[in-house]
Formats: C-alpha cells, sequence, structure tokens
C-alpha cells in the first residue's frame, strides 16, 4: 500500500500524509476480510484494490479540485468508491454514500465507524428516492457515481441531487466519449450542460478511463427523477 503515496504524486499530483495512508491500509484490510464472508467487490488482490479502487477513486479530484466541495453524494456507491477515498483526503466534506443493498451499506457503516470518519451519511435507498426528498435534492456541490449505468440514465439519478452551479460526475470507461455524445439532450432537459471529458490514464491499467463532467445551469424539471426503475427502462 506505501505505493499509494508515490503514485497519487506522480499520477494525479495528490500528497497522501502518512496518517491517511494509515486510514487506506485500514479500509483495505476490512475490504479484504468482508470479501471473505460476501462479495463486496470482484476486485480483491492488493495492487486490484489499491490503483482499481483506491486511486481510480482519487483521480475524480482531477476535476473537483480548485471548485466548491463542501457537500458531497456519492450514488451507488458499492463498497464505498469514490466517496469514501476522497473523505480520506478531504476529511471536511459531508459526505453521503448512497446504496440499495443491505450488505453494503452494513460494511459502510461499519468502515465509517472503524476510520473515525465524521459528516458522513449512509443511506439505503435507490437514487430515485432521494432526488425527489426535499432533504437532499438540489443541495449538493458535487454529485459522483462509478459503473452504475450508461450516462443516459446515470444523469437522471445524480443531476436533481446537484444544486445549480454544482457539477455531475460519471466515472466512465472507453465508452465514455459515445455516451456523453448520447446524453447532452437529456442533460440539457435536466438543467445540466456537459462541460468536461478528462482522460484518465492509471498505472498497469489498459484500458481507457474518463470522467464525464456535467454542471448544473438551470432546476431539474419536478418530474425528474421519474419514480423507480422507470430511467433504466426509457432513458432519457
Amino acid at each position: 500500500m506505501k505505493a499509494l503515496i508515490q503514485e497519487s504524486q506522480d499520477v494525479l499530483d495528490l500528497k497522501i500524509s502518512s496518517a491517511q495512508l494509515e486510514m487506506f491500509q485500514k479500509y483495505h484490510a476490512e475490504l479484504v476480510e468482508w470479501n471473505e464472508q460476501m462479495n463486496l467487490t470482484a476486485i480483491r488482490d492488493p495492487e486490484g484494490i489499491r490503483v482499481k479502487h483506491f486511486l481510480d477513486s482519487l483521480s475524480c479530484l482531477q476535476a473537483m479540485r480548485n471548485t466548491p466541495l463542501k457537500r458531497l453524494v456519492d450514488v451507488g456507491t458499492g463498497a464505498g468508491f469514490p466517496g469514501i477515498p476522497i473523505k480520506l483526503l478531504y476529511p471536511e466534506i459531508h459526505l453521503t454514500l448512497v446504496e440499495s443493498i443491505a450488505k453494503k451499506t452494513a460494511f459502510l457503516e461499519h468502515i465509517v465507524q472503524v476510520l473515525g470518519l465524521k459528516g458522513v451519511e449512509v443511506l439505503q435507498t435507490r437514487a430515485e428516492t432521494l432526488g425527489q426528498d426535499a432533504a437532499h435534492r438540489e443541495s449538493y456541490d458535487w454529485a459522483v457515481a462509478r459503473a452504475v449505468a450508461p450516462l443516459p440514465v446515470l444523469m437522471e439519478y445524480l443531476l436533481p441531487l446537484v444544486k445549480i452551479g454544482g457539477k455531475m460526475l460519471a466515472q466512465k470507461g472507453e465508452s465514455g466519449p459515445a455516451e456523453a455524445h448520447r446524453a447532452e439532450k437529456g442533460l440539457h432537459l435536466l438543467g445540466g450542460h456537459l462541460c468536461d471529458l478528462h482522460k484518465v490514464e492509471l498505472p498497469g491499467v489498459a484500458e481507457e478511463r474518463y470522467l464525464v463532467v456535467a454542471k448544473k445551469v438551470a432546476a431539474t424539471p419536478d418530474k425528474y427523477p421519474r419514480r423507480e426503475g422507470i430511467p433504466a427502462k426509457r432513458p432519457l
């Protein structure tokens, strides 16, 4: 795990302190232990966890740095990616982790306690439900997700949660540019505007990675997100 310090510096221009590295090491150990009992994540080897979970999550900061980052919501977070690694580097943010599967929310609550994280909320719910909740709708600086759904679906999960002037970020593979092109009409409908398509390169990973970023420029119409399951069945 010590390689994470050097890789973060070399690849992402991020500095990880020894105290932060210790937190990542605890996170790694708990992830491995829980994975022996339940299927939290398919990536289980130390290098895969370091690069494809931790470093990949931190790559989001290439788009987020130098922007308001007080409130962050991570939708479909699974075992806490990318939200928790971002929180470890920016402990002052308020983080909301959204996951619909009970065994994964149990792990999230456990790891938040083990790491002693403050200002983290774990919610077992669907994005469609949360987006219509007045306590969360249009209240976040950033809404993020990775590997949750195609972008035309994902934007309906994320943009309703973002305040005007805030941004949504989707972590995507090689299909990122094509998905971004297909999503432009729907983004406009939801009050968003595509503002960045950032290519990410990770050490030892041949697959192309992209950060697709859209800015919230207008309020999302009240009818979005539509009820549970509809965005995936009938993408905008």
